[in-house]
């Protein structure tokens, strides 16, 4: 097994972009559309799950990737926390 280059290449990445694609889709659906704070905050949220991820892997060493895979863990908590949010109030089922 070789070396991964790119984050691009990472099944974590992939899986969180997929997460974040589903978010924005699922968002953008009424009612669910009109509630602009927990909207917005739940497309930034999943956003924050790639983005660490990236980050973490462009810095220089693996004590920081971890620190991010860290913090990117945490903004899944976020997400899945929103997504109850989202079902109480029946823009989800």
């Amino acid at each position: 097994m070789g070396t991964v280059e790119r984050f691009e290449d990472l099944k974590i990445w992939q899986s969180a972009r997929e997460l974040s694609k589903e978010v924005y889709k699922l968002s953008g659906r009424e009612p669910f559309a009109r509630d602009f704070s927990l909207k917005n905050q739940i497309r930034a949220s999943s956003g924050s799950v790639m983005d660490n991820i990236a980050e973490g892997f462009e810095r220089s060493g693996n004590r920081e990737f971890i620190q991010f895979l860290s913090i990117s863990k945490g903004s899944c908590g976020e997400v899945q926390s929103q997504l109850y949010r989202a079902l109480d109030q029946s823009y989800l089922s």
